[in-house]
């Protein structure tokens, strides 16, 4: 049988995984139940096994019997905040927390892409490293892994890695996309508050009012964004957080937002760091208040080898069929940790649509189709499979 057939073969035991996952979601680095459930389903197979000590990662080596080029591949495992509200019969039963953005539906796909290649270990042209990762959801879990050894795990560096990240609506249900080059954003944070001195809301001469000051530093965010970036590298800001004040009748000593920033280059996000924060403090000092400005480095844009997305895009062609994969023509704006990975390892971020496009990741009322699972478990192992014989190694 081939990889695909044996990949359709364990649909009913990775459907079972996943919506286990699903049921009792964690959040962050910290995952015991999850990752009790990833021993579990690798339990009995021929693999070198490790756990985390900072993360509740597994990190898990499947030996070829001859040497060959060590292929990475990689699950995100953890959930987000997220009260669900799909209806669906193995819906989070954890209170305020949900698998909104698919994680389950990858860890079930790398379990089974380690079955498919443990029952091919004499096939295997090189080692291969299996990546279940805590922490993506802004703890960057991955490079707590990084720190821990995981990109050593076999001995030496992999020669590629590869990672899959289903989408609800972003990418038609059942298709494959990935491009060379920038594919995900950078992520970063922008923090401010700014400081005056509060006193009676009807004598506001006698106080100094923080509140227009931070509204003022918003409003000139939006505008530093269209007449300082190149419309060609783009940047994206966005205040999701703004805060001051107990009641109307009070001025506050203290006003603050928190804001994400999303760029797509080194030189972007450098120019709109330093005028960002720069803006900030200037608006307040010309009011005679000062503002306290943290700018918080996140994940870095994610980067596909070219090469390696060229090899990823022929392989799914040749599994599933030409239709099954199209090259994405944008970036996205969403940020991913799989990057730290892809600054030091050639490879390839790929995305997969698994929704009806009715509602995005991350939404509480998102769903994911499980008959997606043995396509990404196929996929998976056959990047393993046959990166070893391609004209790259």
């Amino acid at each position: 049988m081939s990889v695909h057939e044996d990949a359709t073969a364990i649909r009913d035991d990775l459907v079972r995984l996943r919506r286990r996952l699903h049921a009792e979601p964690e959040i962050g680095l910290h995952l015991p139940r999850t990752q009790e459930k990833v021993l579990t389903a690798l339990d009995g197979l021929p693999l070198e096994v490790s756990l985390g000590e900072a993360l509740s990662s597994v990190t898990a080596v499947l030996r070829a019997n001859r040497p060959g080029p060590v292929v990475l591949l990689r699950a995100d495992m953890d959930a987000l905040p997220v009260q669900e509200r799909t209806g669906l019969g193995y819906a989070s039963r954890v209170d305020g927390a949900m698998h909104a953005c698919g994680h389950d539906l990858h860890t079930a796909m790398l379990a089974g892409a380690a079955h498919l290649l443990a029952a091919r270990r004499d096939a295997l042209p090189g080692d291969v490293v299996f990546m279940f990762q805590p922490g993506e959801e802004g703890w960057d879990g991955s490079a707590a892994m990084i720190t821990e050894g995981v990109l050593e795990a076999a001995g030496k560096p992999p020669d590629a890695a590869y990672a899959l990240h289903v989408f609800s609506a972003a990418v038609p249900h059942g298709v494959f996309t990935a491009r060379p080059g920038t594919t995900m954003a950078a992520s970063d944070g922008l923090e401010v508050t700014v400081v005056g001195s509060g006193g009676h809301g009807a004598r506001p001469h006698r106080a100094h009012d923080p509140i227009p000051v931070v509204c003022e530093i918003v409003t000139a965010l939006q505008t530093l964004v269209t007449r300082q970036s190149d419309i060609f590298d783009p940047v994206v800001l966005t205040v999701g957080s703004l805060h001051a004040g107990t009641r109307r009748n009070v001025i506050p000593d203290t006003a603050k937002f928190e804001a994400t920033l999303r760029t797509f280059s080194a030189p972007a996000k450098a120019r709109i760091k330093d005028a960002a924060i720069t803006l900030a403090e200037s608006i307040a000092r010309a009011h005679g208040l000062r503002a306290e400005v943290t700018y918080v480095d996140g994940y870095p844009s994610t980067v596909n080898d070219p090469l390696e997305t060229a090899f990823a895009a022929d392989t799914i062609g040749e599994v599933l069929g030409g239709d099954r994969f199209r090259h994405l023509a944008d970036p996205l704006p969403g940020g991913e940790d799989f990057s730290r990975v892809l600054q030091r390892i050639p490879g390839a971020f790929v995305l997969l649509g698994a929704g009806d496009g009715t509602t995005d990741n991350h939404s509480p009322r998102a769903e994911f189709d499980d008959s997606v699972l043995p396509d990404g478990a196929a996929v998976l192992a056959e990047l393993a499979l046959r990166r070893g014989r391609s004209t790259l190694s």
